[in-house]
């Protein structure tokens, strides 16, 4: 989708789209329509019961010139941000496929600020994602045609405002893309070569560890989830210095499964097609580390991505077996389906002995438990630290990536202790999220602040949202961005 600021008059037989605040609309000037126009278009807005609700849409056909035009009234409800940029995924959730290729929106008269304008532009551009890589037989009139959307009449800003969110927009389609795809296309290795491909000449420097090199530095826990797979595992960091020399302050760490059939605690087989977005821990990561980069981030920060499959075959670890990490810690494995906190763990300690970051935040579609307690509303939150939380819980509100924060405490803690080794990967059935979470905190080295975002119900979604279709969300993107924005840029 190609987005246009443009401050040449908009095409008197284009497509238009006004927005229209909630109960404004008797006093819009319908900026671009002689008084026919207007009165068609007026009629029409009542006869549909038009009052300006968010998203809303009404359209009529008005005569221009020796031709008809498509008229498209937007309603932006309250004006505010959040507001504005679901009045743009909704207009292009409209006109996606209507045969449309290019619509003028005329924001003349609408009082908009330049970041609501840009969240307007993001917002329509994010909701024209698909992936039709495989869809060999769709119909003509389920292609999509909407591949311009020309924007008139901005207040000054917008443009340097789009940029920043071109650059988040940009980060989101590869989260998208890699969590959209089969894990037999993006599996390990393939991860790294599409994001290498993705991020190429945005300045962010490369660390790819194998097999070999993670087995040298005793990474045993993340390879002994690897080991019943073919695909051999990896691990991926990308390190972007945007504030100079010198240790990134705060490390994104991601679980990467790019499949999970559960181990021999094999899942059911009823939706385990699901869990080719098992990655989406680290899609995120990946995608919020190609927005700071785009939009050069005045930070330090580097993101870690540990890339597994979990199979079951004759090598693959067994239930009751002890793993040692790489922090020395041993861990009794009670369940291989509980093997995403096997990989972050090795990840986390990986980061913290060669880049030192003061500030952890890893994210993890890491539990069943978190979608029966959220749905698909909110990603877990867990913190050691109630500033860090804080400020994560804003991001997410500003965002609209939200979250909610869960307890953690010694009582949690004590749940995975275990018998035979110094903690076992499983707790009781209760308490599902927390004593995983209570897991990755024994690798947090002191002094450390640390979250942990459990976002298993946001990857993917069975309905359309504001901003996307059907499918994977791109959550995470946005929300990072946001926190690194606020929080450590220079």
């Amino acid at each position: 989708m190609q987005i246009v600021f443009s401050t040449a008059p908009a095409d008197a037989s284009a497509t238009l789209a006004l927005p229209i605040d909630k109960d404004a609309l008797e006093r819009s000037p319908l900026a671009g329509l002689d008084p026919a126009a207007k009165r068609v278009l007026l009629g029409a807005a009542r006869g549909g019961r038009f009052a300006g609700d968010v998203g809303a849409i009404v359209e009529a056909f008005v005569a221009s010139g020796e031709g008809v035009r498509q008229v498209l009234l937007l309603g932006t409800g309250d004006g505010s941000d959040a507001a504005w940029e679901k009045a743009g995924g909704a207009l292009t959730a409209k006109l996606l496929t209507s045969g449309v290729t290019t619509v003028t929106v005329d924001l003349a008269g609408a009082g908009v600020s330049a970041k609501a304008a840009a969240l307007f532009a993001a917002a329509a551009a994010q909701r024209a994602w698909r992936h039709d890589v495989y869809r060999t037989k769709l119909p003509e009139k389920s292609k999509p045609t909407l591949n311009e959307i020309l924007i008139v009449n901005a207040p000054a800003g917008s443009d340097a405002a789009w940029e920043y969110q071109k650059a988040v927009t940009a980060g989101m389609e590869l989260t998208r893309t890699l969590v959209a795809e089969p894990a037999n296309i993006i599996y390990p290795e393939t991860f790294v070569a599409k994001v290498l491909a993705e991020i190429e000449g945005l300045g962010l420097e490369v660390t790819v560890l194998d097999e070999a090199a993670m087995g040298e530095l005793g990474m045993g826990s993340l390879l002994g989830v690897s080991q019943g797979s073919a695909r051999e595992a990896r691990l991926l960091a990308l390190k972007w210095s945007g504030a100079g020399a010198g240790d990134p302050a705060i490390a994104l760490v991601g679980k990467g499964v790019t499949f999970d059939t559960g181990g021999i605690s094999i899942k059911g087989a009823a939706g385990m097609e699901d869990m080719k977005w098992d990655m989406g821990g680290a899609g995120a990561v990946v995608g919020a580390m190609k927005a700071l980069a785009a939009r050069k981030a005045k930070a330090n920060v580097i993101g870690v991505c540990g890339l597994v499959e979990n199979m079951p075959d004759g090598n693959a670890i067994r239930p009751g077996d002890v793993l040692t990490s790489m922090s020395g810690q041993t861990i009794e494995v009670l369940n291989t389906d509980a093997e995403g906190r096997l990989v972050l763990c090795d990840c986390v300690t990986w980061v913290q002995r060669t880049h030192r970051p003061k500030t952890i935040v890893d994210l993890a579609t890491l539990t069943g438990a978190m979608i029966v307690a959220l749905g698909n509303e909110h990603g877990g939150l867990f913190a050691n630290d109630d500033a860090l939380a804080d400020q994560l819980l804003q991001a997410g509100l500003a965002t609209r990536d939200k979250l909610w924060r869960f307890p953690l405490s010694d009582t949690y803690n004590k749940l995975i202790d275990s018998p035979i080794a110094d903690m076992k990967n499983v707790g009781p059935r209760g308490a599902g999220s927390i004593t995983a979470a209570q897991f990755i905190q024994r690798f947090v080295d002191s002094g450390v602040k640390w979250a942990h975002l459990d976002i298993a119900g946001m990857v993917w979604s069975d309905k359309a949202g504001p901003n996307y279709d059907k499918g994977a969300t791109g959550y995470g993107v946005r929300l990072l961005d946001r926190f690194v924005a606020d929080n450590f840029e220079a």
